[in-house]
């Protein structure tokens, strides 16, 4: 067996360049958390969520909610079904955002309080998912792209904001007593106002756009959006949340409408889902492409020839390099018992036991006070000028056993 190595050795990297390897890596992670703060501070001032009233971004509502302010209107925004309900009233408009985020159990409670307060609600863009629970006896049909329309309809808000950014969802209604459809896309409203019990009313619109910061000043936006939410005094500007409990069934799972759809999942667009797949299925074909030749490697004759000289010069200088003085031994020694076993009549499989090895050279030399283990069995050199004098002696000992 071979004595215990000491040193560093060339799969032993040090400090310094474990430092050096990872600097990068760490330099792109510095940079990556410090842009992402920046970012933070810089959107910290505007950063709410689309159609939030305390957003100043370009999907934000901000300036909708600064005009109502200015008309007397207060504005409070919750995120809880309970808040909304408890917040509506004969002098309350009820804003709903997404609609279609609210679980079939919310959908209900919603609609109870809607028909129960005698204020306005507004809908906005409710789909097949929820329009048919908030608005009994609607049904949405497929949407329409969102552009300048005029009222076609006798509507007060609507005839006074006059043409208006509407389109999205449109709406088939049973109740033609007491409503008015509006912004016709090929004879569908995409804004239906409908009659609730009491002095109620309930007011879907196809799509949100006309409350976008981006969009209020644009055709009749701005009128028709103030006018929709300022006939009572007070506003609630309902945001839905996914950590709503309300939103968990009675089997405290997430209560969904039967599209197989739960939490987060609800807000993820099926075409990602699709291109997830897609994306899944091409790293596949890649990883086969790439790893096409099967089986074992085959040998090739190298191009050039290379010295046995410059080869192992060339090791030497990685040794040197790696600072493996205890690599550069164990080759050395490791050859030389080599070269030593058929001269000594030890089998190749005996050449590295100590036992074996040392008796058959001691055999072969005139003068056997040398310490053979320590030779060639003993441990790294402390420092380059031992290993030469290693490599020095054990040359010395092969040349002596051939000439014995």
């Amino acid at each position: 067996m071979t004595g215990a190595t000491t040193g560093t050795t060339a799969v032993s990297p040090t400090t310094h360049q474990v430092w050096i390897r990872s600097r990068g890596i760490l330099l792109a992670l510095v940079v990556l958390v410090v842009a992402g703060f920046v970012i933070a501070v810089i959107r910290s001032d505007g950063g709410h969520g689309r159609l939030d009233p305390r957003s100043t971004g370009p999907s934000g509502s901000r300036a909708v909610a600064e005009l109502l302010k200015d008309g007397g209107v207060t504005t409070r925004v919750v995120t809880t079904l309970g808040e909304a309900t408890a917040a509506t009233g004969p002098g309350t408009t009820l804003l709903v955002a997404g609609p279609d985020l609210l679980s079939s159990s919310q959908q209900d409670a919603l609609q109870k309080a809607m028909a129960s307060s005698g204020g306005r609600s507004v809908l906005l863009a409710p789909g097949p998912d929820s329009v048919g629970t908030l608005a009994p006896g609607t049904s949405a049909s497929t949407p329409a792209p969102v552009s300048a329309r005029e009222p076609q309809c006798t509507f007060p808000a609507a005839r006074r904001a006059g043409s208006a950014d509407l389109g999205g969802e449109r709406y088939i209604t049973d109740n033609t007593l007491g409503s008015d459809s509006c912004y016709l896309v090929n004879g569908l409203p995409t804004l239906l106002r409908t009659d609730a019990p009491g002095t109620g009313d309930t007011v879907l619109l196809g799509s949100p756009d006309i409350l976008y910061n981006e969009r209020l000043g644009k055709e009749g936006n701005a009128s028709l959006a103030l006018q929709l939410l300022s006939s009572r005094p007070h506003l609630v500007w309902y945001l839905p949340s996914l950590s709503d409990g309300s939103a968990a069934g009675d089997d405290g799972t997430r209560d969904g409408r039967g599209d197989g759809h739960t939490g987060i999942g609800r807000l993820i667009p099926s075409g990602w889902l699709w291109a997830t797949l897609q994306l899944a299925v091409a790293a596949v074909i890649a990883a086969v492409w790439r790893a096409r030749r099967l089986g074992p490697l085959v040998s090739e004759r190298l191009p050039a020839a290379v010295r046995a000289s410059e080869s192992t010069e060339g090791r030497a200088r990685l040794y040197r390099k790696a600072n493996a003085r205890d690599r550069a031994a164990s080759a050395l020694r490791q050859a030389t018992r080599n070269r030593l076993a058929p001269l000594l009549g030890v089998t190749l499989a005996d050449v590295h036991s100590p036992d074996l090895l040392l008796p058959a050279v001691s055999a072969h030399l005139r003068n056997s006070d040398r310490d053979l283990r320590a030779l060639l069995f003993g441990p790294a050199p402390a420092d380059d000028a031992s290993l030469i004098r290693l490599a020095d002696q054990l040359d010395a000992l092969e040349r002596e056993v051939r000439t014995s």
